[in-house]
């Protein structure tokens, strides 16, 4: 594999580094009282996007490998994209064309997992319940289920997660509807014993992620697996109860629950031959509970019960690791990432976040891939996130991230660096203005300290985001206002900050440019030229 790059005839970058700056979740929405970017006071922003060197990127839909246009960016594909500098078929879009095509039916793990279901053993699917296609979509999981009746199955459990954060955050009785629909069809129609199980919010209940809290995982084992958790009637009634039991309850955040019948025992807890899967196509989020079921020396809390079960992911949720042992469909293969043609080059480079967003700047950053690319010239660096709802504390790790990137930029040793404040995207989707006002307000200040020291280190600094999620937090429909949770469709803003600029080069003024054109823009304002199968750069050098 040739990673050789070539050096610019006409501009070799600057004396000081290069920093990339992600705000995470910080779109160009309208602007109204609706957004928190645009309601907050940033006057490092306000200035930014007076620049010369200010425009507009794409980063949802298709312009990050998603299967159209309506959906909604998100941090995994957005940063693939960025690191990757080119568009590739992400996880919606993989498994909806499998299940087109019917490939995933056929596959060995496929025939196993209904095998399993075909002799007596209960398949378990255990995922998030909403069509936000982020993690998930309900679709693909009522594909599978129709799948496991043609295949004459006859015993199926649902996990549930409820969502409220990628849709809306009072939406799970109309995803459990949809459901319940289904189930009654197939039961009636096919003489199925399909139900509901188990479920809970999708921050408290099982889909922790990076390490950060594995009480939320176990909450999921002790509903999925052991059946231990409030007791209910129905998906139903779990849900109602706990939105009448608290005004302010938002789906994400709901408490796990099982479903018990007339003598009070849980209607689908896992047991040993069983077979599950998890049907969240996304890794970050699936990664520790698919651990829980694989791992024979796992532990990450007591598990009580381990079932020897036949576990498999949608997706392979990390290709280094290979976490799941066994999984439906294949991941997209991401290769020749920005920062293997930086290695080869002896560039150095750190990446720096808090845990919550430090996953994307290494793992999603390298085309879905662990570890270091050469530990010699590279420094990863997480700061622990709180385990606290970001709403209570909106500044986050931000000024942390700051003093630690700054302190790295001064070192000396860092040609090229990465930092992502994962305030407006966290904090944005608790739906609460007042808290997003403050966490973008705080991304702002940050932002400008390090600006400042750039400036100092007559280097060049990229500012951006992954996708929208601020500049939108709720919406009016007829007068009605409704609390938005969710990343938005809007674009993402795109400023290089260069204080030594004497002409060397323009804008390009793309037709459409996304969040793939920044990887090739990065190796300009380094010196070189882009690969030749990277999307173009943003810029264009003079001659």
């Amino acid at each position: 594999m040739d990673l050789q790059l070539k050096k610019l005839a006409h501009f070799s970058g600057r004396p000081g580094p290069l920093l990339l700056i992600i705000m995470d979740g910080v779109g160009l929405g309208r602007e109204d009282e609706t957004n928190a970017v645009f309601m907050a006071r940033t006057p490092v922003l306000d200035e930014l996007l007076r620049s010369r060197f200010f425009t507009r990127l794409k980063a949802h839909g298709t312009a990050v490998g998603l299967p159209t246009d309506e959906d909604m960016g998100n941090s995994e594909v957005g940063h693939n994209a960025i690191g990757a500098g080119r568009v590739f078929a992400q996880g919606a879009k993989l498994v909806d064309g499998s299940i087109a095509s019917g490939k995933i039916f056929t596959t060995g793990i496929w025939q196993e997992l209904v095998g399993r279901g075909k002799s007596g053993k209960t398949l378990h699917f255990i995922g998030l319940l909403s069509d936000g296609n982020v993690h998930s979509n309900i679709r693909q999981l009522f594909a599978l289920l129709e799948n496991c009746v043609e295949e004459g199955v006859r015993r199926v459990r649902l996990h549930i997660l409820l969502d409220g954060r990628d849709v809306g955050a009072r939406t799970a009785l109309t995803y459990i509807q949809q459901t319940e629909e289904l189930l009654t069809r197939l039961n009636q129609e096919q003489g199925c014993d399909f139900r509901i199980a188990s479920g809970g919010g999708r921050m408290v209940t099982t889909m922790d992620r990076y390490n950060a809290d594995w009480t939320v995982v176990k909450r999921g084992w002790d509903a999925h697996v052991l059946g231990r958790a409030r007791g209910f009637s129905s998906a139903a009634e779990a849900v109602e109860s706990m939105y009448a039991e608290d005004a302010e309850a938002t789906d994400q955040y709901l408490p796990a629950f099982v479903i018990v019948d007339a003598a009070g025992k849980p209607v689908g807890t896992i047991q040993d031959g069983d077979g599950v899967v998890n049907f969240n196509f996304r890794g970050d989020r699936a990664i520790e509970i698919s651990r829980a079921f694989d791992e024979r020396d796992f532990n990450a809390f007591n598990r009580e019960r381990s079932p020897d079960v036949l576990y498999a992911g949608m997706m392979e949720y990390d290709g280094d690791l290979h976490i799941p042992h066994k999984y439906l469909v294949s991941p997209p293969e991401i290769d020749r990432v920005l920062s293997e043609y930086l290695c080869a080059a002896g560039v150095t480079s750190f990446a720096l976040s808090e845990t919550q967003k430090y996953g994307h700047v290494t793992y999603f950053w390298n085309g879905n891939r662990s570890g270091y690319i050469d530990e010699k010239l590279e420094k990863f660096v997480e700061i622990p996130s709180d385990r606290i709802q970001f709403d209570k504390a909106p500044k986050m790790k931000a000024v942390e991230i700051a003093e630690q990137a700054g302190a790295l930029l001064r070192s000396g040793r860092f040609r090229f660096g990465r930092v992502n404040f994962a305030n407006g995207d966290m904090v944005g989707h608790t739906g609460i203005m007042e808290a997003a006002i403050e966490a973008v307000e705080t991304v702002d200040e940050c932002v400008g300290v390090l600006l400042q020291l750039v400036r100092e280190l007559r280097g060049i600094a990229v500012v951006t985001a992954d996708h929208g999620n601020a500049d939108e937090m709720f919406t009016v429909k007829k007068g009605v206002k409704s609390v938005k949770t969710a990343h938005t469709l809007n674009p993402v803003p795109f400023v290089i900050v260069d204080p030594e600029y004497a002409g060397e080069y323009e804008l390009a003024g793309l037709a459409n440019q996304g969040l793939s054109n920044i990887a090739a823009t990065l190796f300009n304002l380094l010196g070189y030229e882009a690969p030749a199968d990277y999307d173009q750069s943003l810029i264009r050098i003079k001659a």
